[in-house]
């Protein structure tokens, strides 16, 4: 029993599994504990500020808490019931949408055959009402698995609270436990702070931002579900190569064709608006950030929401580009520019 080796492979084997055990306590509120960290990745600025104003940790932590708090209770509350009618609605005008006669006019030739027009169409009105009847779905979860919710939303805001008032304390603890020398560490930090701020910022908030300036061509020029719209315009925004395109194109597309002549020009002026606002921000957004390549980029998020649904379109790529980063650290060479670009240095 006094043997130094028989210690050692006792306590990783007692450690091995108390991980274990950890984890599945854990596992049920993980995702909270993720987004509490990413939140306070985003707060993180406007906390140092407020500490510098107040002097005080709490205060200057509780306050943003009761930002995030009202920024998320308010749109779930005034907006849950309207997305449900709306994508109810969408849901029955999909039922009954005429998508071959719209596409004929548009090409006449692929549509010449009535036998391949008969087969095209059933196949364009499912894949809508299948989107359309996955989006009511995941509504009627959300009011259904509220006090689920309501609880994942606790743990997330004390998580966020502690991460935000304690964030050295957590960041010299991880540095503590890593086993890499301060060099390979300090490259570690900088290539991870630099990818998430560039996830989150370069694509996150400005596929956001399209998304809102996209929807208020919807709202300003009174089409139809706006608020459904809107939010479609978001998720495509986000998604790098796609774009909100996806979805006030094919809107503009259906206002000519159903005669609507202004709204449809109105859309196409606010959408065209979102989709070159991008070439504008995200120069000035990360510029100065290592960038992940467009198309590892799309993949990772597509891979990201089989695996952690929406939260996976942020989740997918910090995770593969956290892989890359240890796997280029551990082989001792500089990051690939092929698949994450270093900022340039100044000249």
């Amino acid at each position: 029993m006094n043997d130094p080796y028989f210690k050692k492979v006792l306590t990783a084997v007692i450690v091995f599994f108390l991980a274990i055990l950890s984890f599945l306590i854990l596992k049920p509120i993980l995702v909270a504990i993720i987004v509490a960290m990413i939140l306070a990745f985003v707060f993180s600025p406007v906390y140092k500020w407020l500490y510098k104003k107040t002097g005080l940790k709490n205060i200057s932590a509780l306050l943003i808490i009761l930002f995030v708090l009202i920024s998320i209770l308010l749109p779930i509350w005034f907006l849950t019931p309207i997305l449900l009618k709306q994508s109810f609605a969408v849901y029955q005008y999909t039922q009954q949408i005429d998508f071959v006669s719209p596409l004929k006019s548009l090409f006449p030739r692929f549509f010449a055959s009535q036998e391949f027009s008969n087969e095209i169409g059933p196949i364009f009105s499912s894949f809508t009402s299948k989107i359309a009847n996955s989006f009511v779905n995941s509504l009627s979860n959300f009011i259904l698995n509220f006090p689920t919710i309501a609880l994942q939303l606790m743990v997330a805001l004390f998580t966020f609270f502690y991460v935000l008032r304690d964030e050295e304390m957590v960041v010299n603890y991880v540095k503590s436990i890593l086993p890499f020398s301060k060099e390979v560490e300090k490259k570690l930090f900088d290539y991870s702070k630099g990818i998430t701020a560039s996830v989150i910022y370069g694509q996150v908030i400005i596929g956001l931002i399209q998304g809102i300036i996209a929807g208020l061509g919807f709202f300003i020029f009174g089409v139809n579900n706006a608020i459904f719209l809107s939010l479609l315009a978001i998720l495509a925004g986000i998604f790098p190569i796609i774009g909100t395109a996806l979805v006030w194109l094919p809107v503009a597309i259906f206002l000519f064709i159903g005669g609507n002549i202004t709204q449809g020009w109105g859309v196409i002026i606010f959408g065209l608006i979102s989709s070159t606002v991008d070439n504008f921000l995200r120069p000035m957004i990360v510029a100065r950030r290592t960038k992940m390549h467009s198309g590892v980029l799309f993949i990772s998020m597509i891979g990201g929401v089989f695996v952690f649904g929406v939260l996976g379109l942020i989740l997918g790529p910090l995770i593969l580009s956290y892989l890359i980063i240890l796997l280029e650290i551990y082989r001792g060479k500089n990051v690939p520019m092929g698949i994450l670009e270093t900022p340039k240095a100044n000249n």
